[in-house]
């Protein structure tokens, strides 16, 4: 039986806690759509899941850590849409800098699989501190 959205969504959150990149793209769908609202790299949207794979496998090389907490996973009138709200202890090993970051997901799931999601991080932040 396939997951819920809501068992994708935490399984979502607690891999990129645990830096499983090698196994997050497995959570979405071939044709799956992510987009980042605030990005600051320019790369607002992503699409497809070897391109997911590729860029959470690049997040080994990151400059920073984060690990989730306070995860809330809201229901919707629509079956397939959870939205989870939840803040991230962000870790810049070079710098010795901690802060946290609120974050909120709006994601469509179909068969188990993420098929679209809109994520909404504070990604000035985190270049901010990286780049220090």
């Amino acid at each position: 039986m396939a997951l819920n959205p809501r068992e994708v969504v935490e399984r979502l959150i607690g891999g990129i806690s645990t830096e499983s990149w090698d196994q997050l793209s497995q959570l979405y769908a071939e044709d799956a759509v992510v987009e980042h609202p605030y990005a600051v790299d320019g790369r607002r949207r992503t699409e497809g899941r070897e391109v997911l794979h590729s860029r959470f496998t690049g997040a080994r090389e990151r400059l920073f850590k984060v690990t989730a907490h306070n995860l809330v996973v809201w229901q919707t009138d629509d079956p397939e849409v959870v939205v989870a709200e939840y803040d991230y202890h962000v870790d810049v090993p070079k710098t010795g800098e901690r802060f946290e970051t609120a974050n909120i997901l709006v994601v469509r799931v179909r068969d188990g699989l993420i098929v679209h999601s809109r994520d909404f991080h504070d990604h000035h932040a985190i270049a901010k501190a990286v780049a220090a």
